[in-house]
């Protein structure tokens, strides 16, 4: 257990311990025991360093706990410079310890027979009590009541500080607090600091992560398209603080692994303590997770300690993709090429390995759908014949890579090519793609079923997957930590009977973009379907790219164990908020009055939107709501719009805040129910509060220079195997038929 798992489990005993005697009541007696805990805390001051805490020019209380109820708070408070907090109170219970340095309290008793905690502004008698002073340094505490004042100040000389402060309520929770004017008796609210602070961590710590085995996220807070197109570091996962409430919990069940956030740590746009970053890190307290981090200085740090920064998205996974070509020499074939056999009348066919929503878009003339996962289990269905040719086709590479290596290593006695760059390769050679095309496979046959299930066992055996019972599986949850438990099959499957608890990921997509079903590095994995053939072809996957801790469930549930409903997306305990709403027949009548702000992503509201809204994006509403008010004059309210309404909900808060008062609403349903209703919508980029820079546009996402946006990707994905190279952190280990165990990378 390194020394920040030993902090979060020293911080998480204490909470549940102060939880537990909070319980037999709120007195100095009770406030004594907590002390004791938080002093042995502080004693450990290795765990507490100072360059994890630096005080800086907006201060420096650092947040180490707080339930998602705001109760419970913890904050490491640094202190240097000689420096002194008028007197106040707190309205909460709340104990302090050394850790570092110095902190002296000096203690008041209150005088005047005003209202106990000072609820309202007026006048607030003190005097000095010297006998309970105290001058705080390593294992000293202090406790306070909630209607007890005092003051805090760094003594001169006594260098750099750090205490734990521990109240029973958030500082950014405690509307009554007062201050007080000694001289005059003059009380006024003493809000909270509002610059709460999340602990760092640095550049080489987060790099010497990654090459660990340590469980952790590394999530990426800034928006997709800024991910995209400015860069990041291989195994960030993106994480955009717009979106993050609906995704966290999917891409990290466990509350309690650590978390490292980053943003683009420039000054202008990610200040420390208003950063990208440190904001997320208060909305993920409230989502319950518990060991936060920020690394200091972001992408920008990154970038000056001469680490490599990877464009795209889910690169590790396309990167391996490309590694796998690289060492298989995977079989493929140019567009051009393919179209002679096709025009040859060649006994081939053409199986595309994306799923349904992507074929019915754009796919090659004559092919079928069949994702990932699904080609192994099917193939026999449909090249029955050993000398029917088989190509498979993804949009670009990864796809048709990983779809043509699957069943070569799955030992099908068919030949098996990639076509070369997907239906991209097929638009740049001048060839027509198809569109809506719905063609995909049927039920299985037991011809089919007998052919996957053997090559299965056989890949299983070779790659040594983990295959565990239901008992298993128990002891796994037991162990607690980061652990995702996935369904691989078809959609449509998952959705008529799952297993409770499990997910859906597809197991094509599972392995095409891992990073938006697994959020923890080094997390463990625990794969199902119904006979074992597409969890063990996805698990020989995730295990040559470094997943080792992949498991196979072996279990066929009953049906009382299976369920049709959604797993959760938020955690436990975790309700939307419900602010006032508008339907779409009341919104279209007021439109000329009403700032509508669309949150959907730039591309969707590009192909359609509330006539006259504005597109926005949510972690920037604090900036753009102000903005958008004054060139938009005559405005009486604000309806914030999404697409169904979610996002909505979440930013109205944010909206109030930022919109001077005017009353805010949602569009109740979202643009779900602005387009059911069969109302007007406006089309094109019309007005922009923030660049489109929110979402990653794939190249035929674009309006035009579509065929230079092809090139620019399929060049970029070729490019990834030096690049990874030359970062050092993957740990693929591909596998090779013909020689063994698998290699590393």
């Amino acid at each position: 257990m390194n020394q920040h798992q030993q902090r979060a489990e020293a911080v998480r005993h204490l909470v549940d311990e102060a939880r537990r005697l909070e319980k037999m009541g709120v007195s100095y007696a009770t406030l004594e025991k907590i002390g004791g805990l938080l002093s042995a805390l502080a004693g450990r001051a290795e765990l507490f360093p100072l360059e994890e805490f630096p005080l800086g020019p907006d201060g420096g209380i650092y947040r180490l706990s707080e339930d998602p109820d705001h109760r419970f708070a913890l904050y490491a408070s640094a202190g240097g410079r000689p420096a002194k907090v008028p007197p106040h109170n707190h309205t909460t219970w709340a104990v302090i310890a050394g850790v570092h340095g110095a902190e002296r309290n000096v203690v008041y008793e209150r005088l005047d027979n005003g209202s106990p905690g000072g609820s309202h502004e007026g006048y607030v008698q003190l005097r000095e009590a010297p006998a309970r002073e105290k001058t705080l340094r390593r294992g000293d505490f202090i406790c306070f009541l909630a209607d007890d004042f005092h003051h805090i100040e760094t003594p001169a000389g006594s260098g750099d500080a750090l205490h734990l402060h521990f109240y029973g309520l958030s500082l950014e929770h405690l509307p009554d607090r007062v201050s007080v004017d000694l001289a005059t008796g003059a009380a006024k609210r003493y809000m909270a600091m509002g610059k709460i602070l999340t602990p760092l961590v640095s550049v080489p710590q987060v790099k010497a992560m990654l090459k660990s085995s340590e469980v952790f996220a590394f999530f990426d807070v800034r928006e997709e398209g800024e991910f995209s197109l400015q860069g990041h570091p291989l195994f960030a996962t993106p994480l955009p603080l717009s979106r993050l409430e609906p995704r966290a919990f999917a891409l990290l069940p466990d509350p309690d692994t650590r978390i490292v956030l980053m943003d683009s740590g420039e000054e202008s746009l990610d200040p420390q303590w208003r950063g990208r970053a440190n904001r997320a890190a208060a909305k993920l307290s409230e989502l319950g997770y518990t060991d936060l981090a920020v690394m200091k200085g972001g992408l920008k740090a990154w970038r000056e300690a001469g680490y490599e920064v990877f464009t795209g998205v889910n690169v590790p996974s396309k990167a391996f993709g490309e590694v796998v070509e690289h060492e298989n020499d995977t079989p493929r074939i140019d567009a051009a090429d393919l179209q002679k056999l096709v025009d040859a009348k060649t006994d081939l066919v053409i199986l595309d390995s994306r799923p349904m929503p992507e074929f019915h878009n754009m796919s090659i003339p004559g092919g079928i759908d069949c994702p990932g996962a699904e080609l192994v289990y099917r193939v026999k269905d449909l090249a029955p014949d050993p000398k029917t040719l088989v190509v498979v086709n993804c949009a670009g590479r990864t796809r048709s890579i990983i779809g043509a290596q699957s069943l070569i290593n799955a030992g099908l006695p068919n030949k098996v090519i990639a076509l070369k760059n997907g239906t991209m390769g097929w638009h740049l050679a001048g060839l027509k793609v198809a569109r809506g095309e719905t063609r995909n496979f049927g039920p299985q046959s037991p011809a089919a079923a007998e052919f996957a299930q053997a090559a299965a066992a056989n890949l299983a055996a070779r790659m040594n997957i983990k295959k565990i019972d239901k008992a298993g599986l128990a002891r796994l949850e037991a162990q607690g930590g980061a652990l995702h438990k996935l369904d691989v099959r078809d959609p449509a499957e998952y959705a008529q009977g799952h297993m409770t608890g499990f997910r859906h990921a597809a197991g094509g997509q599972l392995v095409q973009a891992t990073d938006q079903y697994v959020g923890a590095r080094n997390a463990t994995i625990v794969l199902h379907d119904n006979d074992g053939v597409r969890a063990t072809l996805t698990a020989h996957w995730l295990m040559q790219m470094g997943w080792n801790e992949t498991y196979l469930l072996g279990h066929k549930p009953a049906a009382d164990e299976l369920t049709t409903e959604a797993e959760p997306r938020f955690p436990p305990g975790y309700t939307l908020p419900r602010p006032a709403s508008v339907s779409a027949a009341e919104l279209t009548g007021a439109l000329a009055e009403t700032l509508v702000i669309d949150l959907d992503s730039s591309l969707r509201y590009r192909d359609g939107h509330v006539p006259g809204a504005w597109f926005a994006v949510r972690a920037n509403l604090g900036k753009t709501v102000p903005e958008m008010l004054a060139t938009q004059r005559g405005t009486k309210r604000i309806v914030v719009v999404s697409p169904d309404g979610e996002i909505a909900a979440l930013a109205a808060a944010e909206a109030q805040a930022a919109g001077g008062g005017l009353p805010v609403a949602i569009l109740a349903g979202g643009m779900k129910a602005w387009r059911d209703a069969s109302l007007a919508l406006e089309t094109g980029h019309t007005r922009m509060a923030d660049p489109p820079t929110d979402v990653w546009y794939r190249p035929y996402d674009f309006k035009e220079n579509i065929e230079a946006a092809m090139r620019r990707y399929l060049d970029w994905e070729v490019d990834l195997v030096p690049q990874v190279a030359r970062d050092g952190d993957a740990k693929f280990a591909v596998l090779k038929l013909s020689a063994g165990p698998p290699s590393g990378h």
